[in-house]
């Protein structure tokens, strides 16, 4: 089994910073793509960034130049670094990491969330 656990949210006035952390933990042989997607009341989840093994980044439109994803592989944990953020970023972040575990199972596992909240 593997378990992913969040970090970080939090309330913080427009044009502040935060940062998110997520580790993985358990039965891990080899962690691939990691991401952080966001939920906003009464609004689908949406892809915020995501980051390969091998160090590729890939952002949505909005947060581009405002946030930065970052991993360390040793640690198999991934980062959020957001900075500029706005009220229309208020929602819960999700933690996302494809895993192959020691059984050469690929699978994707979701953090529990957490929640950031930009408000004056």
């Amino acid at each position: 089994q593997v378990q992913l656990v969040e970090s970080g949210g939090g309330l913080v006035q427009p044009g502040g910073s935060l940062r998110l952390s997520c580790a993985a933990s358990g039965s891990i042989f080899r962690t691939d793509a990691m991401g952080w997607y966001r939920q906003a009341p009464g609004k689908q989840r949406e892809l915020v960034a995501t980051i390969t093994d091998g160090g590729i980044m890939n952002y949505a439109s909005s947060v581009k130049g405002r946030f930065t994803i970052s991993r360390d592989n040793a640690k198999n944990t991934v980062y959020l670094e957001m900075n500029s953020l706005k009220p229309e970023d208020t929602a819960a972040y999700y933690c996302n990491a494809r895993v192959v575990n020691f059984f050469a199972t690929l699978a994707d596992y979701w953090g529990q969330g957490t929640q950031v909240t930009v408000s004056s």
